[in-house]
């Protein structure tokens, strides 16, 4: 797992809460806030899955040169 995924996942995390905060609260801009960073933490974590599957086609590729 690399940086992306992990730093993904603490946005989505951290932004769930806003959303929620502010929904409880009726805030709606802290709402608002909460859900973009929810969302930027999932593009976040998609771009680390795609590096980590480019990661192992270059390690599977180089392991069938070396053979």
């Amino acid at each position: 797992m690399n940086r992306d995924r992990v730093e993904g996942k603490a946005k989505e995390v951290v932004g769930g809460m806003q959303e929620k905060a502010g929904e409880l609260t009726g805030d709606e801009d802290l709402e608002a806030r909460g859900a973009a960073k929810r969302g930027e933490g999932k593009v976040q974590g998609a771009v680390g899955k795609v590096k980590d599957a480019a990661n192992d086609v270059k390690d599977a590729v180089k392991d069938a040169i070396d053979r």
